[in-house]
């Protein structure tokens, strides 16, 4: 699967569905945290920190992970 970049202005305010739209294989880093929850629908609704804080993710260290996925 082709790689894109991904733009840097991913904040934690976004939901995890609108990320995924910017760049669908984003859901490595995902599954990588063990959020395995991408597919679920929740995650169109649930925003990054949401969903970081059910995980007990930190958000920032996320949101860097994100934004550097080449």
């Amino acid at each position: 699967m082709k790689k894109k970049n991904t733009p840097k202005e991913i904040t934690k305010e976004m939901t995890i569905g609108e990320v995924l739209k910017l760049n669908p294989n984003l859901e490595e880093v995902f599954m990588g945290f063990g959020m395995h929850c991408v597919s679920c629908p929740v995650s169109q609704m649930e925003t990054i920190e949401e969903a970081s804080v059910v995980h007990g993710i930190d958000v920032e260290f996320l949101i860097k992970k994100l934004k550097e996925y080449k």
